[in-house]
């Protein structure tokens, strides 16, 4: 946990140890890994700790421990956004097309997230999108010619609206070009 010699470097200095530790109130010693972040301009490092049984190397446990929790970050933004765990059903039949139905919707918000929207606001929640984007009140308007949409700018301006449309537009283009897929 010295620091490290030398000028400060712009990206954190990163350094992993293993050790075993033993608790009180464990009946024996586990392996312990140690993460230590030195970054430039804080005085302190940042330390965390794995307590595991994996035997992978150090950097590789932080690295399987680290896409887990993104793993669950995308289930805990399923649950808020899309309730998919409200499966009320009596019967067994039915919870399993409700669920069904709610991940299809999370694919589609994550398509969109990915593909359809511009990299200033690809960053969105899911929560996000569905505020803005898909559960927006609009006045539809006819006339002879055309259909306009009369939308409030609050949620999202003009300008990024159109940007969005128009790159779904393109995913359009794209697929009808595609090789059809026989499955």
């Amino acid at each position: 946990m010295t620091r490290p010699v030398g000028r400060p470097s712009k990206k954190p200095k990163v350094f992993f140890h293993d050790f075993s530790y033993r608790a009180a109130s464990w009946k024996s010693s586990r392996r312990v890994i140690a993460k230590v972040e030195w970054h430039a301009g804080e005085l302190f490092p940042r330390v965390g700790f794995i307590v595991t049984n994996m035997s992978r190397i150090p950097e590789n446990v932080v690295r399987f421990y680290n896409k887990r929790g993104t793993c669950e970050q995308w289930i805990k933004e399923g649950k808020l956004a899309l309730t998919w765990t409200r499966l009320s059903c009596a019967k067994y039949v039915s919870n399993r097309v409700r669920l069904a139905l709610f991940v299809l919707a999370y694919n589609l918000g994550n398509f969109m997230r990915r593909f359809a929207l511009p990299k200033d606001v690809s960053h969105w929640s899911l929560t996000s999108i569905q505020l803005k984007i898909v559960k927006i009140g609009a006045k539809i308007v006819s006339h002879s010619r055309m259909t306009l949409f009369q939308m409030a700018e609050v949620a999202v301006p003009e300008k990024l609206f159109r940007s969005i449309l128009s790159r779904i537009h393109r995913l359009g283009r794209a697929c009808a070009r595609a090789p059809a897929l026989n499955l």
